[in-house]
């Protein structure tokens, strides 16, 4: 791990850890926290944690990695998560908990607001992408308490269509909507904590992959694959490196929402 610059003996929890944004970022934060420093990874695929895993501790012993395989969108996984990252909140020798909200899902984009009539398949996918963000933040912030030299960071991984409507796109946007104000409301409510709703921008990923083929707006579809066939789409990485400097250099006001493009 590299000794500069860097973030300390950080407790670090990841959702949506598995493959893609959330992934490269354990990858990248791996290299910045100090020996002792735990990762505690969340995804529902056992087996990508599990590689991640070998992938983070190749030749390298002073970083503890937990991997939760769970559901987030169900109580049994968000309660084995804050579990995990409870066993290492107590630690007096941290010096900064970060928690990444990274896991989501686009949802159906092949139908538009009009074709949602069934309550029970639009909780569901609140449950998943809103409810449980909610429900692991309020339950990591509660297992480590404010106190002297311990910097508590809660990052939304958030997008553009939480400002913009897209059309066929009315669960990601709303779902993307109200993350976002639940963690402005967090920044009000808790001038201690360090809150930022991060717009990775357009990604290279599985994700837009089902963007730029199931959206039924049509035109939304074809400026996708148009960005796609350009090689406008960003990778990962390039991503997480602003991501990384904003982090590093602490300026945002808490509740911000920050894009890619604005930096």
């Amino acid at each position: 791990m590299s000794a500069a610059p860097g973030f300390g003996k950080a407790l670090v929890i990841i959702t949506g850890a598995s493959k893609g944004f959330g992934r490269a970022l354990a990858l990248r934060l791996a290299a910045r926290v100090s020996a002792g420093s735990v990762l505690v990874l969340a995804a529902r695929s056992g087996d990508r944690l599990r590689e991640l895993e070998l992938e983070l501790l190749r030749g390298d012993s002073a970083l503890t990695v937990r991997c939760v395989a769970a559901d987030l969108g169900s109580k049994a996984g968000v309660e084995s998560l804050i579990s995990a990252a409870r066993d290492s909140a107590s630690d007096p020798l941290l010096q900064r908990l970060m928690l990444f909200n990274n896991a989501g899902s686009l949802g159906d984009v092949s139908r538009f607001c009009r074709d949602f009539s069934d309550l029970d398949e639009v909780s569901s996918y609140l449950s998943v992408n809103v409810s449980s963000a909610l429900c692991v933040t309020a339950g990591v912030l509660s297992s480590a308490p404010p106190r002297a030299g311990l910097t508590r960071l809660v990052v939304n991984i958030s997008s553009l269509c939480a400002l913009r409507p897209f059309p066929s796109w009315v669960l990601y946007c709303g779902g993307k909507a109200a993350r976002d104000m639940m963690f402005r409301v967090l920044a009000e409510e808790e001038p201690d904590l360090r809150v930022l709703n991060y717009a990775p921008g357009p990604l290279d990923t599985d994700m837009q992959l089902q963007a730029r083929s199931s959206s039924a707006d049509g035109a939304l579809r074809n400026t996708f694959s148009l960005m796609h066939a350009q090689g406008q789409l960003l990778t990962c990485d390039q991503s997480i490196s602003k991501l990384m400097q904003v982090l590093l250099d602490d300026t945002f006001p808490s509740g911000a929402h920050l894009d890619y493009y604005d930096l």
